[in-house]
């Protein structure tokens, strides 16, 4: 088969290693290969970078293993043309799986164009996945809270759930076309239009819709003071 490539590496990523293996060699012979482990710190990975292109590499293959290809691509994003395949495509040979046979493997694939590309977004695409996935997971994490805590209230027969379910989504971003969240808004919306001190500008009775949102107080019954107590 001919080879696409004339100096091509395959990168074995593992967290605290990289294991390079440089393809070099004209097409129509054998090529020659090198091979040589770094760590990945930026510093490692930068005497990487400054490897491969001291020997001539125009191609650089890896796996997309787990997350520890993320910071080698960054470091070499923008030297070389980058391969991240998928690991289930690329499999070696069975019983002869070590770090060196996997990334000349790599290598070899590479320098034939066998490897597919997986699909690699843009940095401002990578980071707002990141975001948004971090937000996903701070508002699963909100939602378990909250359901224990309703779960503990209704085993100790108080029963706060509606005004808890409230406060959750007043605190929650996003969801505005729950009904929680629209009452939650229609409430604070209404307190901010309309001051405690309205009501009293505006005649008595004026600021009942303003205190309808607040929480009902514990007791029912008021004391009367003495000086105004009933007749007899």
């Amino acid at each position: 088969m001919d080879a696409i490539a004339e100096c091509c590496a395959g990168l074995d990523v593992h967290q605290a290693s990289v294991v390079a293996c440089v393809n070099k060699g004209p097409a129509t012979k054998r090529p020659h290969k090198e091979t040589r482990t770094f760590g990945t710190t930026r510093a490692a990975l930068e005497e990487l970078r400054d490897w491969l292109a001291a020997e001539g590499c125009t191609l650089v293959a890896m796996e997309s293993t787990g997350i520890y290809w993320h910071p080698v691509y960054a470091v070499l994003a923008g030297h070389f043309d980058l391969i991240v395949g998928n690991a289930k495509h690329m499999k070696n040979v069975p019983g002869r799986k070590t770090d060196v046979k996997d990334c000349e493997w790599i290598s070899d694939l590479a320098r034939h164009g066998l490897i597919a590309r997986s699909f690699v977004p843009p940095r401002p695409i990578r980071d707002l996945r990141d975001l948004t996935r971090y937000r996903r997971k701070l508002s699963q994490v909100q939602a378990a809270e909250r359901n224990r805590l309703i779960r503990l209230l209704e085993s100790a027969t108080i029963k706060l759930s509606g005004l808890i379910s409230d406060v959750f989504w007043r605190l929650r971003p996003g969801d505005a076309a729950s009904p929680d969240r629209g009452r939650a808004d229609a409430r604070a919306d209404g307190a901010a239009r309309a001051p405690p001190d309205a009501a009293q500008d505006r005649g008595p009775g004026a600021g009942a819709e303003w205190h309808a949102h607040r929480a009902p107080p514990l007791s029912v019954a008021s004391p009367v003071p003495a000086d105004q107590g009933g007749g007899g």
